[in-house]
């Protein structure tokens, strides 16, 4: 069985390429929002899933453990945001949040068996 060779960037990280994918299909999704939204939930939808992987981006390059575990933990309450978003977003019948909720399990599921991932 090969090992896994370390994370030479963030971009290396797993759970960081799935928040990425994330982030990408929460810009798609959104920008079918109605125009009224797009200073609402809209933004704070996006904002909240850019947040997930710039967080562990940022943690990737910190020294200390706990320094490291501080930004793995504001990405996972950004993840919880994101997961209430979802439910509004469904709630006010802006589309079909299921492949979305799934995408965002996939990688809140990944960075919790792997926290930190760095």
């Amino acid at each position: 069985m090969a090992t896994a060779k370390p994370a030479r960037t963030f971009q290396d990280l797993l759970v960081w390429q799935k928040a990425h994918r994330f982030v990408l299909e929460v810009y798609s999704f959104t920008a079918a929002f109605p125009k009224h939204e797009t200073y609402g939930l809209s933004l704070q939808m996006r904002r909240a899933a850019v947040s997930i992987p710039a967080n562990i981006a940022e943690g990737f390059r910190r020294r200390s453990k706990p320094d490291k575990a501080r930004f793995m933990n504001i990405a996972e309450g950004s993840v919880e945001e994101c997961r209430y978003f979802l439910i509004l977003a469904k709630d006010l019948s802006y589309g079909d949040t299921a492949q979305l909720a799934a995408t965002l399990e996939e990688s809140a599921d990944y960075s919790t068996r792997t926290s930190p991932p760095f």
